[in-house]
């Protein structure tokens, strides 16, 4: 059955990200048609040369990159912790490790190929945001994987190659030429841009108007709805 594509770009560090999960998953839930509509995930970026570094935490990280104090850090990362709380989810920066993404998005990829690719973004916001854990060290990443029903050798043969870099790379390509310079984006029908967070009515407006359109195939250009969401150099909000 022909459905309506729902593309998100996002990226596992994104703390706006998982919300935004969240809140495009209330609002799928509240909509009559969810079974008609086929969600995927597109790799992102917010910082490509980060160094993977556990030994320091992201309150740590973001004082050293603005040049604030870890307590002014923590405090800035308390409002997202609150907003996640509202979305039902927990967040820890003080657990949390500063991990270089690329690995975790092919795996992301490996996921998709597998029809798991929902699954596997659950997966790694909660184990970077929720658990501590180094998404960048691929014993973690095989566990996250295995958990979600990958093969572990499978994990652990694209992993130890360059499986699936070059489909990160396409989606990033693809994300800067649509003018993406944020997360989450979401493309509704590859017409309507949903940029940040939004509130779950934004979600369910654009859902229903995109949906009526594509049952009447009606293409245009695409309209951006911009909120919260975090950028490549490092300011979310």
């Amino acid at each position: 059955m022909k459905k309506m594509k729902v593309e998100i770009w996002s990226d596992v560090m994104c703390p706006f990200c998982y919300i935004g999960k969240r809140r495009f998953e209330k609002a799928m839930d509240e909509f009559g048609q969810k079974d008609e509509i086929e969600v995927e995930w597109k790799s992102f970026q917010l910082n490509p040369y980060m160094k993977t570094d556990p030994s320091i935490n992201i309150n740590q990280y973001l004082a050293e990159v603005k040049g604030i104090t870890v307590d002014h850090a923590r405090q800035l990362n308390d409002y997202v912790t609150s907003m996640a709380a509202e979305a039902g989810l927990k967040y820890d920066f003080d657990k949390a490790i500063v991990a270089n993404s690329f690995n975790a998005h092919r795996l992301g990829h490996l996921a998709k190929k597998h029809g798991l690719g929902d699954a596997m973004e659950e997966a790694l916001f909660r184990a970077y945001f929720t658990e501590g854990k180094n998404t960048d060290d691929k014993q973690v990443l095989a566990d996250i994987g295995e958990s979600i029903g990958l093969d572990r050798n499978e994990i652990m043969q694209t992993l130890e190659s360059d499986n699936f870099a070059d489909d990160v790379k396409h989606d990033i390509a693809e994300a800067q030429h649509l003018g993406i310079q944020g997360v989450p984006f979401f493309v509704v029908n590859n017409k309507y841009g949903i940029s940040g967070a939004q509130e779950v009515p934004v979600f369910s407006r654009t859902l229903e108007k995109a949906f009526n359109e594509w049952q009447e195939d009606n293409n245009s250009g695409l309209t951006i709805i911009e909120g919260e969401s975090c950028t490549p150099d490092g300011d979310c909000g």
